[in-house]
C-alpha cells in the first residue's frame, strides 16, 4: 500500500530494526517522542542481532528509578555492568566476516569504548544519527514537547511507536512493510532472518542498505 501522510512519530530506538529506519525515508517530518512513557522490553532500549547461535537481543541496561511510570526522556543508563564491553564483544563476533563490518566499524566503536551517556535518548540519538550519517540519508527529524496519544494523533500522521515491537504478538499488520531478503553472516545455517537491527543491514550490505529499505 503507498503511503500517503507527510508525517510519521516513531519512539526513540538503540540500534532500530529494518522496519523502523523503512520509515525515516518516505516521509517529510519524522518525530519521535520524547514525552512517552517508558516501555521495558521494547526496542527502546534494545536491539536484534545474528549470530552464530540465533538472533541475540541486546539490551541497554537502565536505573531501577526507570521504571515504566518514568517518561523516556528521563531514563537514565546503569553502568553497574560492562554493557558496552559485552554489546561490543557480540557485534565483533557476530559481523567481524560480514562484507562490510571493518568499513564502518571506526563509527561505532566510540559507543562502546570511548564515551558514557546518562541519558538513554541521547545515545540513541547520536547513534541513530551515526548510522544515518553513513548512509548520507538526510531526514527531517524533530522531537515531540508533549506527549501524543494514540488518539489524538493528528490527520496525515502515521504512528508507529507501539507497532513496531520485539514481541509478535505486541505487532500490528504493517501493509507497507514487507522484509527483502538480503546476504547474511549465518544465512546458510538459518535461513534469512528478517527485520534485525539496522547494523545487521549495514554490515552485510553497505552502500545497498538505502535500496533495501528503499525497496
Amino acid at each position: 500500500m503507498e503511503q500517503s501522510n507527510n508525517r510519521v512519530i516513531l519512539s526513540s530506538a538503540y540500534l532500530a530494526p529494518v522496519q523502523y529506519f523503512s520509515k525515516l525515508i518516505p516521509y517529510d517530518e519524522v518525530w519521535i517522542d520524547l514525552s512517552e512513557h517508558f516501555l521495558k522490553q521494547s526496542y527502546r532500549n534494545r536491539c536484534k542481532i545474528l549470530t552464530a547461535n540465533g538472533p541475540q537481543n541486546l539490551s541497554v541496561p537502565v536505573t531501577e528509578g526507570s521504571n515504566s511510570k518514568r517518561i523516556i526522556r528521563d531514563v537514565v543508563i546503569s553502568y553497574d555492568h560492562p554493557w558496552q564491553k559485552l554489546h561490543w564483544k557480540a557485534l565483533l563476533s557476530a559481523y567481524n566476516n560480514a562484507p562490510f563490518f571493518e568499513f564502518y566499524a571506526d563509527a561505532f566503536a566510540p559507543f562502546y569504548h570511548e564515551k558514557r551517556w546518562k541519558f538513554l535518548i541521547d545515545f540513541n540519538q547520536e547513534i541513530q544519527s551515526v548510522v544515518l550519517e553513513e548512509l548520507n540519508l538526510k531526514c527531517d527529524i524533530r522531537v515531540t514537547d508533549t506527549f501524543l496519544p494514540p488518539t489524538g494523533i493528528t490527520t496525515g500522521t502515521d504512528d508507529f511507536r507501539y507497532s513496531i515491537h520485539p514481541k509478535v504478538n505486541r505487532q500490528t499488520v504493517d501493509d507497507r512493510f514487507t522484509p527483502i531478503p538480503y546476504m547474511q553472516v549465518f544465512q546458510e545455517k538459518f535461513g534469512f532472518t528478517p527485520n534485525l537491527s539496522i547494523i545487521d543491514l549495514l554490515f552485510n550490505e553497505g552502500p545497498m542498505t538505502v535500496d533495501v529499505l528503499m525497496s
